[in-house]
């Protein structure tokens, strides 16, 4: 059974009365953060875009998980499974090499990440930051349960303007954001692809091993690209500023 505040949450929210989400859900699952993203786009091409973030380490964390391409989120929307590591401590390390350094430096301790959707159907990931003690207690799990699955069946159920009352409103606060801001990374990808001459993934790959290098967000190379602030011409130069980086 869930507990009270998350069946009071859950009411909230297909009232419309919740003001912050990402903040009211991490206060009814006593979490250190929130993150809900939605798929953007289909199969390899969909892109995660947060909608819902709080507080800001979540959003930081978000984004690295964006950059490098793995963590505990990209590997739930992929297995459509949850994955569940309140203690990243204990993560073999080569199961996400690139991250686990970089969340620990954050500040990051554990994480839990839940797919939404239904068997192939995928439509985004709630991925709840764990707190301090790095235990997850089975009434989190339960209501974590219930908020992945009452927030699947808003975005299925009906659209942002569709679907009966309930669900109409519900869907208020899951709208992607008008201005999708992870979109430029498709564009740069298929720009990087052009000037090198390879593939999509090859060019995804190129494009965050950059950002990484970089110690840069993703989309922020990304923009760099898009605005021809920055060519990748060939693998001997690498990555080169065509106005000397004098924007």
């Amino acid at each position: 059974m869930i507990s009270d505040g998350m069946a009071e949450l859950l009411r909230s929210l297909r009232l419309g009365g919740v003001v912050d989400p990402a903040r009211a859900c991490a206060k009814a699952l006593q979490a250190e953060g929130v993150v809900l993203s939605l798929l953007v786009g289909r199969d390899a091409d969909a892109t995660a875009e947060p909608v819902w973030c709080h507080p800001e380490l979540s959003t930081r964390f978000d984004e690295l998980q964006f950059t490098l391409g793995e963590g505990p989120g990209p590997e739930a929307v992929r297995t459509g499974s949850p994955v569940m590591e309140p203690d990243l401590a204990r993560v073999r390390p080569d199961r996400w090499p690139a991250l686990l350094p970089a969340a620990h430096d954050m500040g990051v301790h554990g994480v839990c990440c839940y797919p939404l959707g239904i068997g192939a159907i995928r439509v985004g990931v709630l991925t709840v930051l764990c707190d301090g003690d790095r235990r997850l207690s089975e009434q989190q799990y339960k209501d974590a349960t219930a908020l992945t699955a009452a927030l699947t069946g808003a975005l299925l159920n009906g659209g942002p303007r569709g679907g009966d009352g309930i669900v109409r409103e519900f869907d208020m606060s899951l709208d992607p954001p008008p201005g999708l801001r992870r979109a430029v990374v498709h564009q740069a990808t298929g720009m990087i692809s052009v000037q090198l001459g390879v593939s999509m993934e090859d060019a995804l790959l190129r494009l965050r091993a950059h950002a990484y290098s970089s110690e840069l967000p993703l989309g922020e190379i990304a923009a760099d690209v898009v605005a021809r602030r920055l060519r990748f011409d060939d693998d001997m130069s690498g990555p080169y500023s065509p106005d000397g980086g004098k924007g």
